[in-house]
């Protein structure tokens, strides 16, 4: 089995520096070119089917992708991006800057806004979706697309980083609009082939 795990493509939030979470926000005219872009550069790669979060940026990102192919793309809710609970849509220039660096730099700590999930949430639903999909017998020798969110990928990477540690949860910095990782899957082992990389 080979996933390559993609974040969605730029939004207007993502330039503006609001928190998207939970929110369903669309590409921009950038994100969309990023996603033709990817789509361009993976022509070749033969797709057998998509899973994506159900947010219209990153279904959107799948669907740009895979345009004139006749893939199945399937949502499910597993891969949605973290909710910020009531911190959604605001300034994060605005927002209190000790809960932000939590956030980025000692996720150990990261408490959540209210109404919001935490980074042990999303990584317990996003191994739930990455077990049962490496178990699916049928999928072995098949090749997917999974088109998701940034926290939302590093999260599925939890299962796949040989340090894993949710320490070291960012593996370095928020993975770029449009960036793909590529995860080669064999005998129910993991193994990171490629990491955020970004065509054009």
């Amino acid at each position: 089995m080979k996933l390559y795990i993609i974040r969605h493509g730029e939004t207007s939030w993502n330039v503006q520096r609001r928190l998207q979470g939970a929110s369903d926000t669309d590409l921009n005219e950038n994100g969309i070119t990023l996603a033709k872009r990817t789509g361009e550069a993976l022509k070749e790669i033969p797709f057998d089917l998509c899973f994506t979060s159900p947010l219209k940026r990153a279904k959107m990102t799948a669907e740009l992708i895979l345009a004139g192919r006749n893939i199945p793309i399937y949502d499910d809710e597993r891969l949605r991006e973290i909710s910020f609970g009531e911190w959604e849509g605001r300034d994060s220039a605005l927002l209190p800057a000790h809960m932000l660096d939590n956030f980025f730099h000692h996720t150990e700590v990261y408490e959540p806004p209210k109404g919001g999930e935490s980074i042990r949430e999303i990584c317990t639903r996003t191994k739930d979706f990455f077990q049962e999909l490496i178990c699916r017998e049928k999928l072995q020798d098949k090749t997917l697309l999974i088109a998701s969110h940034g926290c939302a990928v590093r999260a599925l990477l939890q299962n796949v980083y040989p340090d894993a540690d949710i320490r070291n949860f960012w593996h370095g910095c928020v993975p770029p609009n449009c960036g793909v990782n590529i995860v080669e899957v064999a005998d129910g082992r993991a193994e990171l082939l490629e990491e955020d990389v970004v065509f054009g």
